[in-house]
Formats: C-alpha cells, sequence, structure tokens
C-alpha cells in the first residue's frame, strides 16, 4: 500500500523551519515520520534550513536523501522565520499544509489530530498549547499580553495566536504573502480571504536542546506588522476611503493657507516672506491632496480587478 500511496500526489504538506537546531532535527523527523506513516495518506515533509550555521543542513541532506519523501530548502543567511515558511508554502504541493516549529515542543502525534479537524470544514485550525511547558515571566506572560492585542486589533479570536502549529488548505496560502513578522498573523490574513478558522487544543513539550530564538529585539518588528495588519483588515477592500481621508486633511490645510496667503495679498501692506510661504505651502497642500485621491482611486482599481478575477478562479472551479 506504501509503493501505491508514494505515487500518488501529496495529501498532506508538512513544513518545518529550522535555524540552529542541530540536536533537535534528526530526533523530530523520527518521530515525525512515523506519526505520518501512521496516517495512510499521501504526504510530503519540507524543511526549511533559515541559515543555519551549527550543522543542521549537513543532517537535513542526510535526511533527504535517505527518506524519499522528505524535501528541504536551504537559506544562504538567515531571513527570520516568515521568510522560512513562505518558501515552505510555495514549495509545499499537498491540499492540507501544516505547520510546525522544528525545536520538538510541538508534538508529531498532533498533526494527524489537527488535519481530521480541518477536514471537518475548516479552512485554518490553530493550535492551542493550553498546558504550555515554557517559563511564566518571560514567555507566558508576554506571549498572553501579545494575544490579547493581537486578538483585539485583528478580531480573530483564538487563544493562541502564536502556537505554530496549525494547517491550512493549500490553496488559501497561495493567496497571501508573508514578510516581517507576518507569520503570527496567518490566520488574520486568511480571514480576509473568508476562511473559515477554528482552534483546538495541542500537546507542548518543554524546551529539551538549544536555545529559545525570540526576544525583546522582536517586538518593535511586531508591533509595526500588527499594525499593517489592521490597516490592510480596515482598508484592503476600499482604500479610497483611507487615502480620500488624507486627501480631505491636505485639502482643508490648503485652503487656510490660501485664505491667509488672500489676507497678506489684500491687505494694505503684504508681508513678502509670509504671502510667498503661503502660496507654496497652498500649492503643496493641494498637490498632495490631489495625490492622495489619484492613489486611492489606483487602488480602488486594483482591488476591484483582483476580486472579479478572484470570482472567475472560484466560478471556473465550481461552477457547471
Amino acid at each position: 500500500m506504501r509503493n501505491e500511496i508514494d505515487q500518488i500526489a501529496p495529501y498532506l504538506s508538512v513544513i518545518v523551519p529550522f535555524y540552529n537546531e542541530v540536536e533537535s532535527i534528526e530526533k523530530l523527523w523520527q518521530t515525525l515520520f512515523v506519526s505520518l506513516e501512521k496516517l495512510e495518506k499521501p504526504y510530503e515533509v519540507i524543511f526549511v534550513d533559515d541559515g543555519s550555521r551549527d550543522g543542521t543542513r549537513d543532517i537535513m541532506r542526510n535526511l533527504a536523501n535517505e527518506y524519499k519523501q522528505l524535501r528541504i530548502i536551504l537559506f544562504r543567511a538567515n531571513f527570520g522565520q516568515s521568510a522560512a515558511m513562505a518558501a515552505g508554502f510555495e514549495a509545499a504541493r499537498g491540499e492540507i499544509v501544516v505547520a510546525m516549529d522544528g525545536d520538538l515542543q510541538n508534538d508529531p502525534d498532533d498533526v494527524g489530530r489537527i488535519v481530521a479537524k480541518l477536514e471537518e470544514g475548516y479552512d485554518v485550525v490553530s493550535g492551542w498549547r493550553k498546558d504550555r511547558q515554557d517559563k511564566v515571566i518571560s514567555r507566558k506572560i508576554p506571549s498572553k499580553i501579545a494575544n490579547y492585542i493581537i486578538c483585539s486589533l485583528t478580531d480573530v479570536k483564538l487563544h493562541d495566536t502564536g502556537c505554530s502549529l496549525k494547517a491550512f488548505r493549500g490553496e488559501l496560502l497561495h493567496r497571501i504573502a508573508l514578510y516581517g513578522e507576518f507569520h503570527r498573523f496567518i490566520p488574520a490574513l486568511l480571514r480576509m480571504e473568508g476562511a473559515r478558522i477554528t482552534e483546538m487544543p495541542v500537546k507542548h513539550h518543554a524546551r529539551l536542546f538549544g536555545v529559545s530564538k525570540y526576544n525583546i529585539s522582536r517586538t518593535f518588528r511586531v508591533i509595526m506588522d500588527l499594525t499593517t495588519i489592521r490597516m490592510l483588515m480596515k482598508h484592503l477592500h476600499n482604500p479610497l476611503s483611507f487615502f480620500a481621508l488624507f486627501s480631505v486633511l491636505t485639502g482643508v490645510c490648503g485652503w487656510i493657507t490660501a485664505f491667509i496667503g488672500a489676507q497678506q495679498l489684500f491687505s494694505g501692506s503684504p508681508h513678502v516672506d509670509t504671502l510667498n510661504i503661503s502660496i507654496i505651502m497652498t500649492m503643496l497642500l493641494w498637490s498632495a491632496s490631489f495625490m492622495f485621491i489619484a492613489l486611492g482611486l489606483v487602488g480602488k482599481l486594483i482591488v476591484s480587478s483582483g476580486e472579479r478575477r478572484s470570482f472567475s478562479l472560484d466560478y471556473e472551479k465550481y461552477g457547471h
């Protein structure tokens, strides 16, 4: 039966990014391989090395040469987890795509459970580390605060937005782009595509090897990306309203400077410097107002074109 399954296109793709996890990678593969074989479904595993310098990529090569179910992607430098996941998603061929961490804290046995939950009719299933095995002060408390902020701003209600163990419909992943720290906000990005999202409790193990790659230096990037996500969710489908606000503000300021200039012009003794500055500022502000409304119209045309194309693709796939 195994030979027949291997000849079929993979139903499941498992993406695992690594960065300096030389002690964990082989142990993870052994447990993951056993868990996936039990599913008796065609699968592939894609290991992505994010520029490791500790021998992780050498072990990857050896495993890929031994197991045909394993594919590897090797980055020349460290580009971050979002870039690693994006590369894995792009290479994935499965109808269902599962992402997980490579530090042995996610349990490979949960892959089958989370896939089964997705098959109930969901588009995204996010893991919930209900019994999280991490330090309280340095990891759990900051995570709870971040989770509250992320859920409040994205309107995606999850207990644990930071859990890497998630399952997705493969076709939806090709509609989004990941950069910065966007891997944290994949459910929010897919929510904008109309995805049905749920979560389920998963196991979580204490870190056995290496050190955590998360630190306070990433907080600023996360905040900036969260701001971007919020703006996208609010204005993605109607960018004209966003740019129109700035157009009105700059236009009103232009009228104010024009009024000041007119006062100087028709006064008995105009102040030349004030008059010149008023004229220049009026022209700049009115030009900015025009540019903002033009950007809004262009954005609206792009969004409308994309929505028509998306509808056309869905109709071709599901129509009669």
